[in-house]
């Protein structure tokens, strides 16, 4: 039995990214509709906007010797996108933890819903253990959940 999971809507207080993406032609298939793989790349390139734009540039994460390793991936497709489409990719921070996070995602094509997603990831070390937040950037991470501006790339 599948349990279904909620429907994907940030919250309205939700600190937002919008990254726009144009859909090149190399990562469209025979069918001409960007391949499913492709949309994974799209939720990354959001995340990392986003902790940009909300917490702190990733690679500051990574020099501190910690990084987030993706543990889930969920995406539920609605309608294909093509070469040439604009793709507008929002991420917000569904859900915090001690050692853990989760993402969720609308890829939209002007008013149309292209996919929602969602991506788990786990905080660890530089050796791949699990490792807690340091509790400075968790606490930054929490704000998040309370509301920031959403930011447009």
């Amino acid at each position: 039995m599948n349990a279904r999971r909620p429907a994907i809507a940030p919250a309205p207080s939700a600190a937002r990214t919008t990254l726009r993406h144009r859909v090149a032609f190399y990562e469209t298939d025979a069918m001409g509709i960007v391949h499913h793989a492709n949309y994974v790349r799209y939720l990354e390139l959001a995340r990392v906007a986003w902790m940009d734009d909300h917490d702190r540039p990733y690679r500051e994460w990574a020099a501190s010797g910690l990084h987030f390793a993706t543990t889930r991936v969920e995406v539920a497709y609605k309608r294909s996108a093509a070469f040439d489409d604009r793709l507008d990719v929002t991420v917000w921070l569904e859900w915090l933890r001690g050692a853990s996070l989760g993402m969720a995602y609308e890829i939209r094509c002007g008013d149309a819903l292209v996919a929602t997603a969602r991506t788990e990831h786990a905080m660890v070390d530089r050796d791949g253990r699990p490792h807690r937040m340091p509790p400075e950037r968790r606490a930054s991470l929490a704000r998040c959940l309370a509301g920031a501006p959403a930011q447009s790339r």
